[in-house]
């Protein structure tokens, strides 16, 4: 995969993707039987996952050879993806309309913003900083690399924009990447990085990234899906998991995810990232124990909605920053030319954990 052009992955994936949505939100207005509409409809969502996932690992090896603020802002840009699928959906059971129309916008929304990701992506050559790290060659000589920053300060203090943040960023990776100056034993390499050196170098990270996403998976949305008000029937009842599993997940998730845009706690060093991690692990007993009626197992500890909605701050926002967090710390543990290959790798690990997740899932259900 590596040897397709990373603009080739990334558009490709994009226009695949919005004409797979085009036709499925086409199909809701066409008669069609059960059994083909809906071997129809997995093999698109098949299609689409798989060119996701291409897409995804492109993006993050782009941003790898960037600075971790710009990885942050990415994140925080997939939380909001979350928060305005859980709004469509409240929007939908307040409106009445009827299963057809719902579908049918369900569907467009994303083709305007698919639509939308590919005009911006297009515009980013234009993009005097971006086309600065987009054309950066891992073989280029650290020397050269740190005078073309100097180059681009200079530029900035001319234009008369000294505090811009081009020259914020540009001026933290100008200092990041002088420590390998000090550090003569482990010169930067010319030529391809390989993946198990680098595989060496963020291992502990990229492991707690799959536990972080094997806690969330693993309960979320299969266990908390369940989970229903303990208040008598009425309005609150009807929106109640919508709202206090839903969105307040994706608002926290996202709130979570910009926290590292100020600060990231605990550094690389850190063994306190790995156990703050584990502790992510106490959730599955407490959303287990939540007022799920549908149990034959397991007693109910915690039947009031105040539990779940402390239960589900705390989740949400664990899981949107030590994701973050992670995602951001891996390109800082290796050397320049080997980030967009530490992106990748964690891109592949972010997928390990989902599908860990999810098979967990099964088995904690079964438990209820």
């Amino acid at each position: 995969m590596s040897s397709i052009p990373e603009t080739v992955r990334i558009l490709g994936s994009l226009l695949v993707i919005l004409l797979l949505f085009a036709l499925t939100a086409a199909l809701v207005k066409v008669d069609m039987s059960p059994g083909p509409f809906f071997s129809v409809t997995m093999a698109s969502v098949w299609f689409i996952n798989s060119f996701c996932a291409v897409l995804q690992g492109s993006l993050f090896g782009q941003l790898g050879t960037m600075p971790s603020t710009y990885s942050t802002l990415f994140l925080s840009g997939q939380g909001l993806a979350g928060i305005f699928a859980a709004l469509a959906m409240l929007m939908s059971m307040a409106s009445g309309v009827d299963a057809q129309t719902s579908a049918l916008g369900y569907f467009i929304t994303p083709c305007v913003g698919i639509f939308m990701s590919i005009v911006c992506y297009l515009s980013l050559p234009h993009l005097e900083f971006a086309r600065y790290y987009l054309a950066k060659k891992p073989s280029q000589a650290p020397g050269q690399e740190l005078e073309t920053k100097a180059e681009l300060l200079q530029s900035d203090e001319k234009n008369g924009i000294p505090n811009s943040p081009q020259k914020v960023a540009l001026t933290l990776d100008l200092d990041a990447e002088k420590e390998p100056e000090l550090e003569p034993e482990e010169p930067q390499k010319p030529g391809k990085p390989s993946v198990f050196i680098v595989f060496q170098k963020i291992w502990l990270t990229a492991l707690c990234l799959v536990l972080v996403f094997t806690v969330t998976l693993s309960v979320f949305p299969a266990i908390t899906a369940m989970v229903t008000s303990s208040t008598s029937p009425g309005k609150w009842s009807q929106f109640f998991n919508p709202i206090c599993c839903f969105l307040l997940f994706n608002i926290m998730d996202w709130v979570g995810r910009s926290l590292t845009s100020y600060f990231l706690w605990p550094d690389e060093d850190s063994r306190l990232l790995p156990l703050l991690v584990c502790l992510r692990i106490l959730f599955v007993p407490l959303f287990m124990l939540c007022h799920v009626p549908e149990r034959s197992r397991l007693p109910i500890l915690f039947p009031q909605d105040a539990y779940f909605i402390t239960f589900m701050l705390l989740f949400a926002v664990s899981n949107g920053y030590l994701m973050s967090l992670t995602m951001c710390l891996a390109p800082r543990q290796v050397l320049p030319h080997e980030r967009e290959v530490a992106g990748t790798l964690m891109t592949f690990f972010l997928a390990l954990g989902l599908s860990c997740g999810a098979a967990f899932s099964f088995l904690f259900k079964a438990l209820l």
